[in-house]
């Protein structure tokens, strides 16, 4: 597991700003580092160490040392693979599975990705035909950005990594601020700056004399298999996850779990346990408030199975972390989630280096509760045009939790034509909501911006045969990478932590992908067949138990212990000065949630882009900041 960053160019590379850019992610790997120089060709790695500690420094060479490669990641089939590179020829000088990918190249070119079982970010510099080749994993498990210009191309793991570049102007990107806005995280192939690029997941880019091609290499196939029987598929899932679990708890630094007291987590612990020569240690976070605590139900698990159990209670005092968390997402990213998730990292990290987690399980298997809302929706006619005003307005004036403002939600989905539904139950603000706040200045920018048609490309793209199949297989593709898996990426890594996800075991992934979707939703269960495999493993109540999201008690703490942050930093003159967003109708969304009616999400997104912005934009020595000394110099009365 590494950060990742280099330079290619047609000219002469400037190694000295590959060193920087990999200085700025030291957390990524504060075990060592290693540098590749040529004439064309610069890539530098931190590296954290956790396969071959002793001998997998990177860059890793072929025989003749005309193909390098810089890896983030973990590559889950290597010794397989080095058996099989073996036998065609190839020498080895490490033990681990980096050394795996110049091999490939060589064998496979850029065809190797579809042998790789892992999570990966990689670049692969091939000198003889002066090529790049970048890769990200399936799903996005592994981050990976770029930008390039006539006679260069560069790239890192971390946006931080590519600003360090003079040349950069730090622009924000205004198409991708409305999709943030709309969906909490900056969907690929955007980054929050212009000019700077996500590579997305399941894609290959190839760099060659100023030249760029992308190419989409992956796609999980939603195509219904032949019906099979419910024991049977149950097996067959236990099977998948308990070898996606075991391939997944190789590694020579100290393993544990995250354990959420939900099912996903759960099973992953109990999978372990079954194959652990020792206790499995595991790791949970709580909160005062009852409403949002699962340690109850993590607990039960933990005792089942004898782990050695670690808690945190995560209260408003805690979020001085917000400017930390600020500096390493590197841009806007309002999932509140991200604060329990940072600080279960931290306290894992004290413990362990590698951890396992419940990712993926939702989406694989249907867990959410909106896919049997929009189970029910799609049999629901529109009713009347517009109505969704009535909806909106009914949810903007009512308070967190309500009956009204359910039913508000509820009229204001079927208000909509039913292919945008989806999409505005989505949203955190809808296209109504941002054009309310924006400037006259902004809203002109962006006319012509639909960020829902990000969603329905993804729906179109499905091969489900169902709507709910669609919008499970089009969550694989926007919500999965966009939000949760940057969040698990970014609050690990910046914790020195390893995670990893049985549940998106790629062959996993595509078996359950398959699954006739009433092996999934229901009416009045979700996750029906993965309930029904484990249910000989975990205790029957946390079985039956509703599904309690991840989620921070948002709107009381807005109310209360955030109350003065974010009045401050919404409306102070720095704020003003941006001309983005309309001051009185910021304050009027931050008097309302102070009187009761529940605008937490977006008082938040707005927040946590502003506080981007102080960092990375604001501050002209950002460069040289540090987590720890972000937001020191703000003016907060």
């Amino acid at each position: 597991m590494c950060g990742i960053a280099g330079i290619v160019s047609t000219g002469l590379v400037d190694t000295d700003l590959v060193h920087r850019m990999c200085g700025v992610i030291v957390h990524r790997g504060p075990d060592g580092m290693g540098f590749h120089d040529s004439e064309h060709a610069a890539l530098g790695m931190r590296r954290l160490a956790i396969i071959d500690v002793a001998g997998g420094d990177q860059p890793v060479y072929n025989e003749d040392r005309t193909v390098a490669a810089v890896f983030n990641g973990e590559i889950y089939n290597f010794a397989e693979l080095r058996e099989e590179l073996r036998r065609r020829g190839h020498r080895f000088t490490t033990a681990g599975d980096t050394e795996c990918l110049v091999h490939l190249y060589e064998e496979f070119g850029e065809e190797l990705v579809h042998r790789l079982r892992g999570m990966f970010a990689f670049a692969i510099w091939d000198d003889k035909s002066r090529r790049l080749l970048l890769a990200r994993d399936r799903v996005g498990k592994k981050p990976l950005y770029w930008r390039s210009d006539d006679e260069s191309l560069s790239f890192g793991s971390e946006l931080k990594s590519l600003i360090q570049d003079p040349a950069v102007r730090r622009e924000v990107d205004i198409e991708a601020l409305d999709h943030y806005l709309t969906y909490q995280y900056v969907p690929a192939p955007w980054s929050i700056y212009r000019g700077i690029y996500k590579l997305p997941p399941g894609h290959l880019l190839s760099w060659r004399d100023g030249a760029v091609e992308l190419r989409r290499y992956w796609r999980l196939d939603s195509t219904p298999r032949q019906d099979v029987g419910e024991e049977e598929a149950a097996e067959q899932l236990r099977a998948l996850l308990l070898d996606a679990t075991r391939v997944r708890m190789v590694s020579e630094r100290p393993l544990g779990a995250f354990l959420s007291g939900g099912i996903d987590s759960s099973a992953i612990v109990a999978a372990m346990a079954r194959q652990a020569s020792g206790r499995v240690k595991t790791f949970s976070i709580g909160f005062e408030a009852q409403a949002y605590d699962e340690r109850r139900f993590a607990r039960m698990v933990a005792e089942r199975y004898d782990t050695d159990h670690h808690e945190m209670v995560v209260n408003p005092s805690a979020l001085g972390l917000l400017p930390t968390l600020a500096w390493h997402f590197d841009e806007p990213f309002a999932d509140s989630s991200a604060i329990p998730s940072f600080y279960v990292a931290q306290l894992s990290r004290e413990h362990v280096t590698v951890v396992l987690n419940g990712d993926g399980g939702d989406e694989c298997f249907g867990g959410y509760r909106r896919y049997q809302a929009m189970a029910r929706l799609a049999r629901i006619p529109v009713i009347r045009p517009r109505l969704d005003r009535f909806g909106a307005a009914l949810v903007a004036h009512s308070s967190s939790q309500s009956a009204l403002r359910r039913f508000g939600r509820l009229v204001e989905l079927v208000g909509q034509p039913a292919p945008r539904r989806y999409a505005r139950l989505m949203s955190y603000f809808t296209p109504e909501q941002r054009h309310a706040v924006y400037s006259d200045a902004l809203r002109e920018r962006l006319s012509g911006v639909d960020s829902y048609h990000l969603i329905d490309e993804a729906i179109a793209g499905s091969r489900a045969d169902s709507y709910v199949g669609a919008i499970m297989d089009a969550e694989v593709n926007t919500y999965l990478p966009g939000d949760l898996l940057v969040k698990a990426d970014i609050t690990t890594m910046a914790n020195s932590l390893e995670a990893r996800s049985p549940f998106l075991d790629h062959h996993l992934m595509e078996w359950a992908a398959g699954l006739p979707i009433g092996l999934k939703v229901r009416p009045g269960t979700t996750k029906y067949l993965l309930k029904k495999a484990v249910a000989e493993w975990l205790p029957t109540e946390l079985i039956k138990r509703p599904k309690m999201g991840f989620g921070v008690p948002l709107a009381a703490w807005l109310r209360t212990e955030l109350r003065e942050l974010s009045w401050d930093v919404l409306t102070d003159r720095t704020a003003r000065s941006r001309g983005l967003f309309r001051t009185e109708a910021v304050t009027e969304l931050l008097r309302q949630h102070a009187d009761g009616h529940d605008h937490g999400s977006r008082i938040w997104a707005l927040v946590q882009f502003e506080l981007w912005h102080r960092i990375f934009i604001d501050d002209h020595h950002t460069g040289s900041l540090l987590p720890d000394e972000c937001g020191k110099g703000w003016q907060l009365s």
